[in-house]
C-alpha cells in the first residue's frame, strides 16, 4: 500500500495496469519517500525499448488514462533488472531498501 498526499493506492494494481504496456516486460511500484506527499509512486521498470524522457511521459499518460489521476508513478526508474526473492518473486522490501538508502545524505 502506497500513502500519497492522503490517496491510498495499490502497488499491485498500477503494477498491473504499467504491465499491459506493449514495452513493459516487468515493473514494479513502491512508495518512494516525499517531503511534500509522505510518498510518492516510484515504478521500477524493464523494458527493451531504450530509457527516455518521452518513454517516461509515455508509461506516465498510459497509467494515468486507466487508473485515477493520482495513481501515475511520478518516478520512473528503468533498470535492467528487478531484485528477485528466492522463489523468484519481485523483492520489493530490497527496493524500498535501496530507496531508503539513496535518500540518505
Amino acid at each position: 500500500v502506497i500513502i500519497s498526499a492522503g490517496w491510498t493506492m495499490s502497488a499491485v494494481e498500477i503494477e498491473n495496469t504499467m504491465l499491459k504496456h506493449d514495452d513493459v516486460r516487468e515493473c514494479a511500484v513502491i512508495g518512494a519517500p516525499d517531503e511534500e506527499r509522505g510518498q510518492v509512486v516510484k515504478a521500477f521498470v524493464v523494458s527493451d525499448r531504450e530509457a527516455s524522457d518521452a518513454f517516461t511521459g509515455e508509461l506516465q499518460r498510459f497509467t494515468r488514462e486507466r487508473l485515477a489521476q493520482h495513481e501515475f508513478p511520478r518516478i520512473v526508474a528503468f533498470v535492467d533488472e528487478l531484485p528477485k526473492t528466492p522463489a523468484g518473486k519481485v523483492n520489493r522490501k530490497a527496493l524500498r531498501d535501496r530507496e531508503a538508502a539513496e535518500m540518505k545524505p
